[in-house]
C-alpha cells in the first residue's frame, strides 16, 4: 500500500490522471490527520523480527514514531493506493514488488512538476521483511 501526500487540500485531478496513466487505478484520497502511527509497531519488529536492524527500509533504520507523526501532521491530504498480487510461491513477490516500486519511483518523478510543491510519496507492504546487504552495522 502507497500514501502519496500533497500540501494543498482538496482532491488533484491533475494527479489523479497521472496515477491512471502509471497504471495505479485503485485509490483513494484520505485525511492524513486520520493517519494513526504506533509504537506497538516498531516492538513487534524489535523484539519479533530476526532481521531487525538489517533492512534499510525498517527500524531502527527509519524515523521514529514521534518523527512520522510530526510528518503526517504536515501534509492536508494523502491518497492511498492499493496493490493485489496472487503468487504461487512467496518468494515469487520480490520481483513484483520491484517493479511496483520501480513504477512507483517513476511517478513520484513526475508529480514534482514545475509549481508543484510539499509532495511526498512513500510505500508499505504487508510483505515479510527482507534483508539487504549493507556496508556497516545499523544505527543505534
Amino acid at each position: 500500500m502507497t500514501a502519496a501526500m500533497t500540501s494543498t487540500t482538496g482532491k488533484q485531478p491533475g494527479l489523479e490522471e497521472l496515477f491512471r496513466q502509471h497504471g495505479f487505478t485503485d485509490f483513494r484520497w484520505i485525511d492524513p490527520q486520520r493517519i494513526v502511527v504506533s509504537q506497538w509497531v516498531r516492538m513487534k519488529c524489535m523484539f519479533g523480527c530476526g532481521d531487525y536492524g538489517k533492512n534499510a527500509s525498517c527500524p531502527p533504520n527509519v524515523p521514529s514514531v514521534a518523527e512520522c507523526e510530526r510528518f503526517f501532521r504536515e501534509y492536508q491530504q494523502a491518497v492511498v493506493l492499493h496493490f493485489q498480487k496472487q503468487v504461487e510461491k512467496p518468494e515469487d513477490r520480490h520481483a513484483w514488488t520491484r517493479q511496483v516500486c520501480s513504477d512507483l519511483l517513476k511517478l513520484e518523478r513526475r508529480s514534482f512538476s514545475p509549481g508543484t510543491s510539499g509532495r511526498f510519496c512513500c510505500s508499505w507492504t504487508t510483505a515479510p521483511c527482507a534483508p539487504i546487504a549493507r556496508a556497516s552495522g545499523p544505527s543505534a
